[in-house]
């Protein structure tokens, strides 16, 4: 699906500016240049689909209907639908805003954004050729329960009151109920009115969040160019209880995503990381990258995103210690 962004940074990065395929300079800007790409043809298609489909869509029902069922059921197809949504970290974050501007529970949101990155049906492949059907299965396991545990902290804690006015501005207010239906009115719009509106949503909130995309990305992609994975294996590789958390807080300036950490992590098992350590530092970095924090800085207000860090810390820790033991 996402094939075209690759075949355009290798045109301009290795063919139109002829830098090499095994320079660190040359595959920091590949990266930068597929994922920048790749994330604003996300953000286009999302924010215009949502708010052309807001203007008239009783996204009311979507949310009753969500609410309807055991709370639970919810953060499970949340975690669900990020499993099986193609997504890394920043590119999830325009359905995160989208899910967000539907009414949308947080909770339910929340558990896509976490899942969404971590599980894809590549990187299942790639994993299973590699740790075998038992990892593989419980790694998808731990991907959708940190999803659902997540979801139901950030529910508890009404995390709704920790996003940004980028957010809360752009969530249409609830339309009161019809006196003689009791049925809720939707105004019909036509098509161009409904393009104008989508149009216009667009363009204040890519006016909004532009830069950081660039600046996230960027962030992301020199970090991953740079840093070496030999220094990662050999802090990192002794197996004390604590290498665990410390794989974790280093996964967070990183950025990848599942297919592409999932190579990186065959090799620092081949060099003698232990499992659980290698998993938290993947579950980390794509997951919980530094460039994803910067772009979430313009939904959420830093108290979010302070808790979010944390549970995060505390998920991917947990599972770490948990796939040693085994």
């Amino acid at each position: 699906m996402f094939k075209i962004f690759t075949i355009l940074a290798d045109l301009i990065v290795f063919d139109l500016f002829r830098f090499s395929h095994h320079s660190r300079l040359g595959h920091s800007l590949h990266f930068f240049v597929e994922d920048t790409t790749k994330i604003f043809a996300l953000l286009v298609i999302m924010i215009y689909s949502i708010s052309f489909l807001r203007a008239s869509l009783n996204v009311e029902a979507v949310r009753d209907y969500l609410k309807g069922k055991n709370r639970y059921f919810g953060y499970f197809i949340g975690a669900l639908f990020g499993a099986i949504t193609p997504f890394c970290s920043c590119s999830s974050i325009p359905l995160f805003l989208g899910f967000t501007m539907a009414h949308i529970p947080i909770g339910i949101t929340m558990a896509f954004l976490i899942t969404s990155p971590m599980i894809n049906e590549v990187a299942v492949v790639l994993l299973g050729g590699i740790l075998g059907l038992k990892f593989t299965v419980m790694y998808f396991a731990v991907g959708i329960s940190a999803g659902i545990i997540g979801g139901m902290i950030l529910d508890y804690l009404k995390a709704e009151r920790f996003l940004t006015p980028l957010v809360t501005q752009a969530i249409p207010e609830r339309k009161e109920p019809d006196q003689e239906s009791g049925k809720l009115q939707l105004e019909k719009l036509t098509m161009a009115e409904r393009h104008t509106f989508a149009t216009e949503e667009l363009g204040a909130i890519l006016g909004r969040i532009w830069k950081w995309v660039f600046i996230g990305v960027g962030a992301g992609a020199i970090l991953h160019g740079f840093i070496p994975e030999g220094w990662i294996a050999g802090t990192l590789g002794r197996g004390q209880w604590w290498t665990v958390p410390s794989a974790v807080v280093i996964g967070i300036p990183l950025y990848s995503n599942a297919t592409g950490m999932i190579p990186v992590a065959e090799s620092l098992l081949l060099k003698g990381l232990p499992v659980g350590t290698t998993l938290a530092l993947m579950m980390s970095t794509v997951a919980a990258s530094f460039p994803e924090f910067i772009l979430l800085k313009q939904v959420m207000k830093v108290k979010l995103l302070v808790i979010f860090f944390l549970i995060l810390l505390f998920l991917f820790t947990i599972s770490g210690w948990l796939f040693n033991l085994l």
